[in-house]
């Protein structure tokens, strides 16, 4: 009885706009677009939720806290730890039809959040070739939180949102000449269109490049970031 009186009251009030007449309330026209706004809407709040525990709540073990100083002794477990926590807490009171939408977003800042201390993490951290094992195993201790033995989210999504990630983290294990060269290679490429540095531009100052949309190993921007965060002489 109380939902008939409230739809008549929202067909009055929508009849009563200037947004709309009658035949529009009739034939449903003005809420065609009301689905596919909900899920927009359902979408953008797990997003808004996931961005903010990662980079507002958990802050401090994340940005804050690893790979600060000594990469082997500030590592990812606090992290992992807080995290895990947020994923009981979302377990027990997200309803479940749009806690996976939650716990994949959660996924996807959390390697994000991971790539940004790597690539921009400021002058507090620097890596050697011989922290791209330790590095590895801490990225691996991440996806496996989300995938928990096979009772959490699926292998094939994992992978499927970690392929940036690991599309990248074999940079850090790379020899440092070599990503010079690449850099050097794709840069020439994308300013002067070509891969090889000929005559004078060998001793000239390549350009910046362009800030990345996306990181990639293929990509001059993600190469310049690694050799900046490279703790040897020749990067």
């Amino acid at each position: 009885m109380e939902l008939g009186v409230l739809e008549k009251r929202i067909v009055a009030n929508l009849s009563n706009s200037n947004l709309t007449n009658e035949d529009d309330i009739g034939d449903g026209a003005s809420f065609k677009f009301s689905a596919a706004a909900a899920v927009e809407g359902i979408r953008q709040l797990c997003q808004c939720i996931a961005y903010k525990a990662v980079f507002q709540d958990l802050c401090h073990v994340l940005w804050d806290g690893l790979y600060v100083g000594e990469v082997s002794s500030a590592r990812i477990e606090p992290f992992l730890h807080e995290l895990e926590q947020y994923l009981e807490i979302i377990s027990s009171t997200v309803h479940d039809k749009v806690r996976t939408r939650v716990i994949i977003e959660l996924m996807r800042a959390s390697f994000d959040g991971f790539l940004l201390v790597l690539l921009a993490g400021g002058s507090s951290r620097a890596f050697s070739l011989q922290d791209s094992s330790v590095i590895e195993e801490d990225f691996k201790l991440l996806s496996d939180l989300f995938w928990s033995n096979g009772d959490g989210l699926p292998a094939d999504l994992i992978k499927k949102h970690s392929a940036t990630v690991r599309g990248v983290l074999p940079l850090f294990h790379t020899d440092t000449q070599h990503i010079i060269q690449q850099f050097s290679q794709l840069t020439m490429e994308m300013f002067f269109g070509y891969g090889t540095v000929r005559g004078s531009s060998a001793k000239s100052r390549l350009p910046l490049p362009p800030k990345a949309d996306q990181w990639s190993p293929r990509e001059p921007d993600t190469l310049l970031r690694v050799l900046c965060y490279r703790n040897d002489e020749a990067a």
